[in-house]
């Protein structure tokens, strides 16, 4: 009898959160759809990321290429090897990040022994933050400028654990000129014991990279920088130490690459981020991303606390209409993970309850608790979930092949589970973080590096 008693209660709160989630899905759904459209209409060559070169470059610029390394004795040496090995440039010096209390790391770098190669070891013990390390590689590089008496003209990151294309730097002086940043695309590299975490990452940046920011730069946005294969004008990011104590990474942030981005849209600096091909395959930065749920969720809280809540903090509101709808869209992220979950858990329950019906009188005499409009939404928002699967399906088989694609599908569902794990992370360390009064530390993952052939 008391079951009975609770049965409408049961229904109107079914009903009543299957709505709520319906709306904000829905809104969501809409609101990617609107990129998807945009994307379409944009001309070929904006869509394809082609922008054109400057024609007016008269010698070849000078590089510096700035490597953070905290605890990366596994995997820095081959990465530097296969890195000076594939370097085809009259003019670039590469700069390592080092901590004292490293040795590991210290002596993988100082066993390679290259003119273009100084390893810089910073003043304080590790983990500091990513940002810190790059502030020491700066002022490492003012000095050599100093000491050669010749200006860098691009400054170029990557991580430890990147295999870098050796056309890089030509797609670089390509597009640097006149620019504040040159973007390449980021591959993560497939990995066969983790098809599903590790290659959810290969889907994700498939769209991102191959749809979302080149609207973004279409638009005129500010272009967010991923941290690794971008190249910075050497005099904005001037410009930006100038403004910050000679400190043009802010030490107090997870994720400074981001930041940066932004930052030089609003000093009026344009990014770009650019699609070259060379024998059927871009030139791109690939890497291994983690293979395990934890170290997902880990890697994935730490770029939500950059970018979402601290982002939110840092940056504010800042620019027009389209600057603030992509701020939105890239802050929205913890709320839509966890929206997504509700949404599986929901569909869950509203099969139990189909099941009731069938099952129960009592259950059968009540509304069903999709019905009339919600109905309808709920509709929609499959259809929505069809071409947003569909499309994801098409970018990775794009980039890596049909095999890849099959499993794009199943990996979705696996990254809406990762990425809602990694908000509820978030959340609990920056709110730690806000009320140690405190920046939170460089809690990377551990890397790998794919070999040396």
């Amino acid at each position: 009898m008391i079951a009975a008693d609770l049965l409408p209660v049961w229904h109107v709160a079914l009903a009543e959160a299957l709505l709520l989630a319906a709306l904000i899905t829905a809104i969501n759904g809409v609101d990617d759809l609107v990129v998807d459209m945009l994307w379409r209409v944009m001309p070929a060559a904006a869509r394809a990321g082609r922008p054109p070169p400057d024609q007016t470059v008269d010698r070849q610029p000078v590089f510096a290429i700035f490597i953070p390394a905290w605890d990366e004795a596994d995997v820095i040496g081959a990465m530097l090897r296969r890195l000076l090995a594939g370097l085809d440039w009259p003019d670039v010096r590469i700069y390592v990040g080092l901590y004292p209390n490293d040795p590991a790391g210290i002596a993988a770098v100082q066993a390679l022994s290259d003119p273009r190669l100084q390893p810089v070891i910073g003043p304080r013990p590790g983990p500091t933050t990513k940002a810190d390390c790059l502030n020491s590689l700066w002022r490492a590089m003012l000095a050599d400028e100093a000491a050669r008496g010749r200006l860098v003209d691009a400054i170029v990151l990557h991580d430890a654990e990147d295999v870098v294309h050796p056309g890089e730097l030509r797609v670089f002086a390509a597009h640097i000129a006149g620019r504040a940043m040159v973007q390449l695309p980021v591959l993560p590299l497939p990995d066969a014991a983790s098809p599903l975490i590790s290659g959810h990452y290969m889907d994700e940046f498939a769209q991102s990279h191959g749809k979302d920011l080149l609207v973004r730069q279409w638009l005129g946005a500010g272009l967010p920088s991923a941290g690794v294969g971008v190249a910075f004008c050497r005099r904005m990011l001037g410009q930006v130490a100038a403004m910050r104590g000679d400190q043009p990474f802010d030490a107090d942030s997870l994720t400074e690459d981001y930041e940066l981005g932004q930052r030089l849209h609003a000093l009026g600096g344009r990014g770009v981020l650019v699609w070259q091909w060379e024998g059927g395959q871009p030139v791109a930065t690939a890497e291994h991303f983690p293979a395990d749920f934890a170290s997902a969720v880990r890697q994935k809280s730490r770029w939500l606390i950059g970018i979402s809540l601290a982002g939110w903090d840092r940056l504010g509101w800042q620019g027009g209409l389209v600057q603030r709808w992509m701020l939105l869209r890239d802050r929205k992220a913890p709320l839509m993970a966890l929206v997504t979950v509700a949404a599986y858990v929901l569909a869950l329950l509203l099969g139990l309850d189909t099941l009731l019906r069938m099952l129960w009188p009592a259950a059968a005499r009540l509304p069903a608790a999709a019905q009339g409009p919600l109905l309808w939404l709920l509709w929609i928002n499959w259809l929505l979930l069809v071409w947003r699967l569909l499309l994801r399906v098409c970018f990775t088989w794009r980039l890596h092949g049909p095999v890849e694609a099959l499993l794009a599908m199943p990996r979705a569902a696996v990254g809406n589970l990762i990425n809602a794990a990694a908000a509820v992370h978030a959340v609990r360390r920056y709110r730690s973080a806000l009320r140690a009064g405190r920046t939170p530390l460089w809690d990377k993952t551990q890397h790998r590096f794919p070999g040396e052939a």
